[in-house]
């Protein structure tokens, strides 16, 4: 099917089934990639950074970033949304609920369980909440802002990645095999994931290696 012609979910309510769906299939995917103890993505690399030192939750961390990160919105000209301000306040309540529930696992084959499930549980959660249409989450929005100012996705993308990961890694965040294995495998994943649940051109582009990676 050509990009130009992917349905788009139309019913309001259906939007916002997928839009809290995701959400909080992302808060999991958090939470099983930071109980794993092997590694998380670079965002939360630099959160639990920041949560060590700050001694508060990771997801009060996500929700502060989150709120900090939508002011640079204004310079860069992007307009939030339903799903971007949902995305500040939920996100990491969502996260928090999900690190408390889940137990710690003590042996290496249920930690790469947990690496596995939490970078699909992401790269779905990915696809259902910004394929709502409903605004992308604050961090997304900086990518499409660098974009819109002349950057391509992917060195917008790399450049976002690489400063927060080198960030959070100096604050004491868990880099490991689950960093590297989210790096790897999101973006085939999300691009998988987006044939059952079809986005439109313009959501496609702030997505990890879609057609516009190539720009």
């Amino acid at each position: 099917m050509s990009e130009t012609v992917l349905p788009r979910v139309s019913s309001f309510p259906a939007r916002l089934a997928r839009l809290y769906g995701g959400l909080v299939l992302y808060g999991m995917g958090i939470g099983l990639q930071v109980e794993s103890g092997l590694g998380n993505d670079p965002w939360d690399v630099f959160h639990q950074g920041v949560a060590i030192r700050a001694g508060v939750s990771i997801g009060t961390v996500i929700i502060g970033v989150g709120a900090l990160v939508l002011l640079l919105w204004i310079p860069l000209k992007q307009k939030p949304g339903l799903g971007t301000i949902s995305n500040v306040v939920f996100l990491g309540l969502f996260a928090d609920a999900a690190i408390f529930l889940l137990p710690t696992p003590a042996h290496l084959a249920f930690q790469s369980m947990y690496v596995v499930l939490g970078v699909v549980a992401v790269a779905l959660a990915t696809v259902l909440y910004i394929g709502a249409g409903l605004g992308p989450g604050p961090r997304d929005g900086i990518m499409t802002g660098l974009v819109r100012l002349g950057l391509s996705v992917r060195l917008g993308r790399f450049l976002i990645e690489v400063t927060v990961l080198a960030a959070g890694w100096v604050l004491g965040g868990t880099v490991g095999i689950g960093t590297l294995v989210f790096a790897l495998a999101i973006g085939p994943l999300t691009q998988l994931f987006t044939r059952w649940f079809p986005l439109t051109p313009a959501v496609d582009r702030i997505l990890p290696q879609g057609r516009a990676f190539s720009e």
